[in-house]
């Protein structure tokens, strides 16, 4: 996998101050993508064993409230499971702050009825995740009054209430 770029002090793509890791690789393409740049699997650097160490260093101090993946496309198949064991070592490390995942993919219709079927890897990925942010970014929908999606047919998910529930719960912001 590679990646486009690392922000360790991002107040614009979930709660609090965050790091986020764009990740490379996106076969959306959708029309008014903000990082079109990063539709590109070959765009950026590789993600490394010292890249997963730069941001695990980033997420320690107190002030950050957790991890944002964004891209790209984070649910692709090569980016997820390169992901993965990044989340395993956050939240062993770091269990009370959270991981946000943007996807254009829909969590009910292809994340639990598709990848989770195809690939039991994905579920214990889901076990890590706090929210996605789903749904392709549609331009006729875009709305920038809203908090956290660029379009009015994304959703922010309650991932682990979602999973317990077996039906979609949208966050609320405490």
């Amino acid at each position: 996998m590679k990646f486009g770029e690392i922000k360790k002090y991002d107040i614009a793509d979930g709660p609090g101050v965050r790091v986020t890791l764009f990740v490379s690789g996106c076969t959306h393409h959708c029309e008014g993508c903000f990082n079109p740049e990063t539709w590109d699997f070959q765009y950026g650097q590789p993600f490394t064993e010292a890249v997963e160490d730069e941001i695990l260093e980033a997420l320690a101090p107190d002030y950050i409230a957790g991890l944002t993946l964004l891209g790209g496309e984070p649910l692709e198949y090569a980016n997820w499971t390169a992901l993965l064991p990044l989340l395993r070592e956050m939240k062993a490390r770091f269990p009370n702050k959270d991981i946000w995942c943007y996807t254009g993919y829909l969590f009910d219709r292809d994340i639990l009825d598709d990848f989770c079927e195809k690939w039991t890897d994905m579920k214990e990925f889901l076990s890590y995740l706090d929210v996605i942010v789903d749904g392709e970014f549609i331009m006729a929908q875009k709305n920038i009054s809203l908090r956290f999606r660029g379009s009015e047919n994304q959703r922010i998910i309650d991932v682990q209430e979602s999973l317990r529930q077996e039906r979609i719960v949208l966050w609320e912001d405490a």
